[in-house]
């Protein structure tokens, strides 16, 4: 009877429990999807060719198709020196594009402020963004390593040599390709603030500390001969701000994740009590380097 009395509780639980599962109701809830925004990725450049600010109309949450083009709109750039810029939608596919007049003519050029204004149905939108400096980046190497020390797997692992330019504080986006493709993970938005991560100790004039120099690697190393190519973006404070939030917001999950939220924009609506937009508008100076994985770009491991 002993053996018994301990079964008699666990009979109970399995009851209790079969009973609950066999109570479920399915609720398919209802939810407003709110009005439609505006949304805008417009990064310029001081690089020579065209430039392109893509719009497009906010989807709601649990819709996974791909959002509409925001057609239609007049979008032009004015510098503070008097130049303006038109971007044209030729392809009414919203995609609006400024062509240069040569190969070699740049529509941003450090030092200028830029205002982006965007005419759309009957409401005008914002923003402006300024070309900070930005280093160059002396030179890109690699080393034949481990992808960990367990592992018999090797490959080849890259670092970049940048030095953050003195006397102020200077916020970087460090971009990067393999064999001509951006790599966009939510762990390649990579951001600096002087020659480090924000909050470190003061980095002003350094070399970039070894993290950054090495951040710009895939999971599973690259091989011989393939090609890599590494940009540093000079950004403003907004700038910089606008990536830390949207690399949270990308990486937000598990057990402590908080409602997601759309990103902080730099872009407003003139008419107070019109619709809000999203996205953000960026002017950047870029610096890069590109390197193939051979022989004479080769250096020992320092971590052997």
């Amino acid at each position: 009877m002993k053996r018994l009395s301990f079964l008699y509780p666990l009979v109970l639980c399995l009851l209790v429990l079969g009973s609950l599962s066999g109570c479920e109701t399915v609720i398919d809830a209802k939810l407003d999807t709110g009005p439609t925004q505006l949304s805008v990725d417009a990064i310029l450049t001081d690089q020579p060719g065209p430039q392109t600010i893509h719009l497009t109309q906010t989807a709601p949450y649990f819709n996974s198709g791909t959002p509409s083009a925001a057609l239609s709109a007049t979008v032009t750039v004015t510098d503070n020196v008097g130049k303006s810029y038109a971007f044209t939608d030729e392809n009414n596919d919203g995609y609006y594009v400024w062509q240069p007049a040569s190969t070699t003519d740049t529509l941003g050029h450090v030092g200028r402020t830029y205002q982006l204004t965007i005419n759309l149905g009957g409401e005008t939108y914002r923003a402006s963004s300024a070309i900070n400096r930005v280093p160059i980046v002396d030179s890109l190497v690699f080393a034949k390593t481990k992808i960990n020390p367990l592992s018999k797997v090797e490959g080849y692992r890259a670092e970049f040599y940048t030095r953050d330019l003195p006397g102020a504080v200077d916020y970087y986006r460090i971009r990067y390709y393999r064999n001509g493709t951006l790599q966009a993970r939510a762990r390649d938005i990579i951001i600096v603030q002087d020659a480090a991560f924000r909050g470190s100790a003061d980095t002003d004039g350094l070399l970039f500390i070894q993290p950054i120099r090495r951040s710009v690697n895939p999971d599973s190393l690259y091989a011989l001969n393939e090609e890599v190519k590494v940009e540093v973006q000079s950004l403003s404070l907004e700038a910089y701000n606008f990536w830390d939030a949207l690399r949270t917001q990308i990486t937000n999950g598990g057990l402590f994740a908080t409602p997601p939220a759309n990103v902080p924009t730099n872009i407003t609506n003139t008419n107070p009590s019109g619709r809000k937009p999203v996205g953000f508008f960026i002017a950047s100076a870029v610096r890069s380097r590109t390197a193939r994985i051979v022989n004479e770009n080769i250096r020992p491991d320092d971590n052997r």
